[in-house]
């Protein structure tokens, strides 16, 4: 093993201990994140537009600060990917969509700005479907990301392209963000962390829509104490978010201690609503049989959701009309089949239609709790399904039944967000493919610490089975491009971060 491979692979709460010890110079640990894109990123299409001179100036200016005895922030001198739906200053923001080709905006969403105030360096952002709708990231304008355990099948979305570059140890900070599930699903596609933090936690400053609560920004990680050290440097009040909410950041920082042998958990395979393929309900029984030892209790729980699917759709509907009423009327040719569907579900939507959904979600939410009068956390698979070919655009069937929509197949992880339940997906093991198996543990309402704390015990635990532990992708396969991820893209632009075409090299 290389010395870059092995540091690399290091989790970022030790790669910043080293900084900071001076172990280590946050140049060195660049460099060596540029050298894994540049040798894995054209297998799996994860990174997208780059600022490697930018990010070799503030490595230089954090290494100073290192050498001068400086105050350091929680992820001072790590290397940054950021998710492409987050406006970066200066540094190519697409959103996966063709409208936003050349758009470099003047200045960061809230969340990049705590980011970059934390010591963490901008690097590259990281794929996504267009406009972030769907789980399988892919788009016009850079093209698909394949898997990091098999390109041709999809990383999940729609934070996609962060989950493929922490399971390739590309960067070991990347954002997501998740209304119906898009830390999670690639996360548990990929093999890594992502949370869905309770709404408000986090501030998400691009909500066009304040008030709603289905919409979060939150941390991805290789391991649970990566996802922490990023929440501690996000979380917090702010006016950009009406939801925002009063919170002990530094309290994030490191995982609570919890004794497994106390734990009590329900568990269920579909929360009696969700479609899910037999073999995926046969592994996870498999797991909870595997789990049980380690708890006080490990039980089956049962779920009366109401029309929790429809109260989706509406809810999801009204984002989609906010943000894409103005694009739609002047072209709708202009949008995907994904985009163009969701608007135009949404337009045909009544003020009826609104105020029955947000009633059902009040219903869905308070009899949501009854589950937690006898268990700590509920255990549940984040999909329903293995990956499959990026190619497909979704699942059309799952369980045997024909899909009515294209993010039908992400009921596992929905119907939790309109519970508004912190939600947090972790490696265990691998599925009857071959592929990372996720398992989504949703916690007591405003309950993140508890969360984290039973994700992180977990973690530890399944970390000494071979059948529990996260699996790692065979890096070695990945040294081809995949050419066929760019496949979908017609005429690619190449730009660099200032979003001027350019005929230089590619910031793919």
């Amino acid at each position: 093993m290389s010395h870059n491979t092995e540091l690399i692979s290091r989790s970022a709460v030790e790669l910043r201990r080293m900084i900071g010890s001076k172990e280590i110079s946050p140049v060195e640990l660049l460099d060596a994140c540029i050298e894994r894109i540049e040798a894995i990123n054209p297998a799996v299409n994860a990174v997208t537009a780059t600022c490697y001179p930018e990010a070799r100036i503030a490595a230089k200016s954090a290494e100073r600060q290192v050498l001068n005895g400086e105050p350091l922030g929680l992820l001072h001198g790590l290397p940054l990917g950021v998710k492409d739906l987050e406006d970066t200053a200066g540094l190519l923001t697409t959103y996966g969509s063709p409208m936003s080709r050349g758009n470099v905006p003047s200045r960061d969403v809230l969340l990049v700005e705590r980011l970059r105030a934390a010591g963490a360096i901008l690097v590259a952002k990281t794929n996504v479907p267009e406009l972030g709708a769907g789980a399988n990231t892919r788009n016009p304008v850079w093209g698909a990301t394949g898997n990091p355990f098999n390109p041709e099948l999809n990383a999940g979305g729609s934070s996609g392209g962060a989950a493929a570059a922490l399971a390739c140890d590309m960067l070991p900070v990347c954002t997501g963000s998740d209304t119906g599930g898009s830390l999670r699903i690639p996360a548990s596609k990929c093999g890594v962390v992502g949370f869905r933090p309770s709404p408000g936690l986090v501030p998400n400053s691009r909500k066009l829509l304040g008030w709603t609560p289905i919409s979060v920004v939150g941390p991805m990680g290789r391991t649970v104490a990566e996802a922490c050290l990023q929440l501690a440097a996000t979380a917090g009040i702010s006016a950009t978010d009406p939801l925002g909410y009063e919170s002990d950041r530094l309290s994030f920082a490191t995982p609570q201690a919890l004794d497994l042998s106390t734990l009590r958990i329900g568990w269920t395979e579909d929360f009696d609503s969700c479609d899910v393929d037999e073999n995926i309900r046969r592994i996870f029984r498999e797991r909870m049989a595997a789990l049980k030892p380690m708890v006080h209790t490990c039980e089956p729980v049962s779920f009366d959701l109401g029309d929790v699917h429809r109260c989706f759709d509406v809810i999801r509907a009204e984002s989609f009309v906010a943000g894409l009423r103005d694009a739609y009327a002047r072209d709708p040719n202009t949008l995907g089949p994904n985009t163009r569907a969701n608007y135009e579900l949404g337009a045909s939507m009544t003020l009826a239609d609104s105020a029955w959904a947000q009633a059902e979600q009040t219903r869905i939410f308070k009899r949501f709790q009854s589950a937690f009068a006898e268990y700590e956390v509920i255990l549940s698979p984040t999909t329903p399904v293995s990956p499959f070919p990026w190619r497909e655009l979704y699942a059309a069937q799952v369980g045997g039944r024909a899909q009515e929509n294209y993010y039908r197949w992400l009921a596992l992880t929905y119907v939790i967000t309109l519970t508004t339940h912190p939600a947090i997906s972790i490696p265990c093991g691998v599925d009857h493919e071959s592929m990372p198996f996720g398992l989504q543990i949703v916690g007591p309402f405003h309950g993140d610490h508890k969360t984290l704390a039973v994700a992180h015990a977990l973690e530890q635990a399944f970390e000494n089975s071979p059948v529990l532990r996260r699996p790692r992708p065979d890096l070695s396969k990945l040294t081809q491009p995949t050419v066929s991820l760019k496949s979908i893209v017609t005429a690619p632009p190449v730009f660099n971060t200032t979003g001027e075409s350019t005929t230089g090299t590619s910031t793919v």
